[in-house]
């Protein structure tokens, strides 16, 4: 049987058993698209104006839903209504980073509910593994899935080596909740042990640090092409922002439906590339 990443994503979706992780792939397919739009604004008009254009062309709108100056309780029920018009799920990109017992309450409590509205989140594996018995025994019942990250695409990352293989061994042992990683290439296989079985392992690689005009930024963030990411390095979601909306103020919708469609584009030639070599 061929590697994971060269089979189909409906063929991986019959695969998996979390509902969330079947969901996104399910949603890959039915609009051919592995696009991610990063909606990294501090506005609700920009950011709702941003996800109307995109949301034909997405599979995933991810969120910081903390940077809204001017959130309230109906920016949820909007996000929601479009999620179920655009076909999309929601990835509220929390980064939980904390014990146990106090990632089950900013996970479900606060004024944000995130395990109320997020199909899917994420966290560091700093804490080790009480982090995701903690946001799973929130996450679980409401079919959520949880992103690891294992590997980031800003310059000086320390998210290498024996951090890296932590992790994946991590989310090995939680598979029910941990449907895959924050990263740059595949992790199969990593840090597995000669009694793990990895036969089946199959884990959705999210890919942030994607650009079709730029190398990098002031910031040290580092970009590579969808080519590059999904093609070349196997991962299965380009995670894109500044590319599709620029500054994301005062936003013109028209060309940032004409970025998503050229991203959208750019990463399914790159998708189809990859599983016919399979």
């Amino acid at each position: 049987m061929s590697s994971p990443h060269l089979q189909t994503y409906n063929e991986r979706a019959k695969k998996h058993a979390n509902k969330a992780a079947k969901a996104l792939l399910e949603i890959m397919e039915d609009k051919k698209s592995n696009l991610s739009v990063s909606v990294d604004v501090t506005k609700t008009k920009d950011f709702f104006d941003i996800i109307e254009a995109v949301g034909p062309h997405v599979c995933l709108i991810k969120a910081h839903i903390d940077i809204l100056e001017d959130f309230d309780a109906t920016v949820i029920d909007r996000l929601r209504e479009l999620s179920e018009k655009h076909k999309f799920l929601i990835f509220e990109d929390r980064k939980f980073a904390d014990i146990g017992s106090t990632v089950v309450l900013q996970y479900s409590k606060g004024i944000y509910k995130i395990a109320d509205w997020a199909h899917i989140t994420n966290a560091h594996a700093v804490p080790g593994p009480s982090i995701i018995t903690g946001l799973a025994s929130v996450g679980i019942p409401k079919d959520r899935g949880l992103i690891l990250l294992a590997e980031m695409s800003s310059k000086g990352a320390l998210t290498t080596g024996s951090y890296t293989e932590d992790a994946v061994r991590m989310a090995r042992a939680r598979r029910d909740f941990v449907i895959g990683f924050i990263a740059q290439n595949r992790m199969e296989g990593i840090g597995a042990s000669d009694t793990d079985n990895i036969a089946e392992e199959d884990f959705l690689v999210l890919s942030p640090g994607v650009g079709l005009d730029a190398t990098g930024d002031a910031m040290g963030q580092q970009y590579r092409t969808p080519e590059q990411v999904v093609f070349e390095s196997g991962c299965d979601v380009i995670i894109v922002g500044r590319g599709i909306y620029g500054k994301g103020e005062n936003v013109d919708t028209m060309e940032v439906l004409k970025q998503a469609q050229r991203y959208q584009a750019a990463g399914w030639e790159a998708y189809n590339k990859r599983v016919q070599r399979a």
